[in-house]
């Protein structure tokens, strides 16, 4: 091997390493950073009724109603959402935007809860894409500490009816036909309500604790303080 070509090979040897390692890092997953929610260590959640950006006005109490559950599971006393509803209507506040509005040290004294979730729904309900159709449903949520204001945790979810399995089709063939399929598929989605069942998919990948970049186990789990 002559000098020029042992060089080239050690060139080539080089930057093979260095795209292989620039191609590691970029698809490594990113790591939140857990240290304000591991100090803060909340037992006590209060969910705050999502703000609803689609135009589907049951969003709200649809991603609502699914939203405890996993919680629950994950090690924490959730403040029941019948009593938070009735807390907050008794003091004339109704609309999502409204009760994020009041201010943490606010809602501690009232509640007696350490962290509060803000949601906001930014996607709800079928979507017709032509030749498909699916119901899709979208959130993001950060947990704040009512004690100082901070934000411990945030994240984003989405699911769609796709993932239930459900399944609407009609026996005709070409474009045409995929269109009229699609278009079965949204009336058949809107007549089962599968949005609800949807939000409750979202919830969970939102929710849940212990997968990556998701919220701490609770002091109630036994797998409290494990991750």
């Amino acid at each position: 091997m002559t000098m020029k070509r042992f060089f080239s090979f050690r060139l080539f040897a080089a930057l093979s390493v260095l795209f292989t390692l620039t191609a590691c890092v970029a698809h490594a997953p990113r790591q939140a950073d857990y240290t304000a929610f591991r100090n803060s260590k909340p037992r006590t959640i209060l969910v705050l009724p999502p703000v609803n950006n689609t135009s589907d006005v049951s969003a709200t109490y649809g991603m609502l109603s699914q939203m405890t559950m996993p919680l629950a599971e994950g090690g924490y006393y959730v403040v029941p959402v019948v009593e938070m509803e009735e807390t907050f209507r008794h003091n004339g506040l109704t609309t999502p935007n409204d009760i994020q509005n009041v201010a943490p040290d606010k809602l501690r004294s009232v509640f007696g809860a350490d962290a509060a979730l803000y949601t906001t729904i930014t996607q709800y309900g079928s979507k017709f894409m032509i030749v498909d159709s699916t119901t899709a449903v979208t959130a993001g949520a950060k947990l704040v500490d009512l004690r100082s204001g901070d934000t411990l945790w945030q994240g984003t979810a989405s699911a769609t009816g796709k993932e239930l399995g459900n399944n609407f089709s009609v026996n005709t063939g070409g474009l045409i036909g995929a269109m009229v399929q699609a278009a079965v598929k949204q009336v058949a989605h809107s007549l089962a309500d599968e949005s609800h069942d949807v939000a409750g998919l979202t919830s969970r990948k939102l929710l849940s604790s212990g997968g990556a970049n998701g919220l701490l186990y609770g002091p109630r789990s036994p797998k409290y303080g494990t991750d």
